[in-house]
C-alpha cells in the first residue's frame, strides 16, 4: 500500500502538469491578495488577515481537486493496468485508500505554499502579529476538510470513467453539486426547518460554520461522513470493473 502511495505521489510530480495545477491555485489566490487592487488587496483593505483565500479558495478547488484526481484510476482503466492492481496482495479498500492518501499528500503541498501569505501578513500588522491567528488556523482546518471531501468525490469520479477529461468534469459538477447546490435547494424551494436540514447536506453550511473558527464536532463529523460515502462508493465501482 505504501509503495502505491508512493507511485502516485510521484507520478504526479513527475509531470509538469502537477507543478502547474499548484502554481496556479497559488498565484490565483496571490493575484488577488497582493496585485489588484481593490476590497481583496490586504494593501487596499487595511486588515491583517487572510478572508480572500479561505473565501474564494473552494471555488479553485472545484477545479484544482478534480485536475488532481482526474488520473487516478480513469488512466489506469484506459492504460488496462488497474488489472495488475488487482493482482496485487492488497484488497479493494487498500487500493483506494492508498490512492486517496496521495491525493491528500498532493492537497497539503498545495496549502504549505500559502503559509507564506500568513507570514506576510504577519510581519505587515499594526503592531506586528496583529493577526487572529486561532480564526486563522479554524480555517486552514476547514480549507483541508473542504479538500479531502472533494478528494473524495473526485476519486470516485475517476473510477467511473476510462477518460480524464470525463472524470474531470464529473468530478466539478458533483463538487459543485455537494458544495452549493444542497444550499441553493434549500434557499429556494425549502422553508422553515426542512431547508435547514437540506442546507445541512451540504458543504458550505458546514465550511463557513469552520471558518468562522468554531471547530464543532457536528462539521467535522459531516466531512468524515462525506469522505467514507464517496470513498465506499469509489470501492464499489472498483468491484464492479471486476
Amino acid at each position: 500500500m505504501l509503495s502505491l502511495i508512493r507511485k502516485e505521489v510521484g507520478s504526479f510530480f513527475s509531470s509538469i502538469v502537477g507543478y502547474i495545477t499548484i502554481v496556479i491555485f497559488l498565484l490565483s489566490i496571490g493575484v488577488f491578495m497582493w496585485v489588484i487592487p481593490g476590497k481583496t488587496n490586504v494593501f487596499d483593505s487595511g486588515f491583517s488577515d487572510m478572508g480572500f483565500l479561505f473565501a474564494n479558495a473552494p471555488a479553485i478547488f472545484l477545479f484544482l481537486i478534480p485536475a488532481i484526481t482526474m488520473r487516478l484510476f480513469a488512466e489506469e482503466r484506459r492504460m488496462q493496468t488497474l488489472e495488475l492492481l488487482f493482482t496485487k496482495p492488497i484488497t479493494d479498500l487498500q487500493i483506494v485508500l492508498a490512492k486517496y492518501i496521495a491525493g491528500l499528500v498532493l492537497l497539503i503541498f498545495s496549502l504549505l505554499p500559502t503559509l507564506v501569505y500568513y507570514y506576510s501578513i504577519v510581519q505587515l500588522g499594526d503592531p506586528v502579529g496583529n493577526i487572529d491567528s486561532g480564526g486563522t488556523i479554524g480555517s486552514y482546518i476547514g480549507l483541508f476538510f473542504l479538500g479531502a471531501g472533494f478528494l473524495a468525490i473526485g476519486l470516485f469520479a475517476s473510477s467511473i470513467t476510462t477518460n480524464q477529461i470525463v472524470s474531470f468534469l464529473v468530478a466539478v459538477v458533483l463538487c459543485f453539486f455537494v458544495y452549493l447546490g444542497f444550499d441553493f435547494i434549500g434557499s429556494n424551494i425549502a422553508s422553515g426547518e426542512t431547508a435547514y436540514n437540506i442546507k445541512n447536506l451540504g458543504i458550505e453550511e458546514h465550511y463557513a460554520s469552520i471558518q468562522r473558527g468554531v471547530i464543532d464536532s457536528r462539521d467535522i463529523l459531516y466531512f468524515i461522513s462525506l469522505i467514507v460515502v464517496f470513498l465506499l462508493a469509489t470501492k464499489l465501482s472498483l468491484k464492479r470493473s471486476k
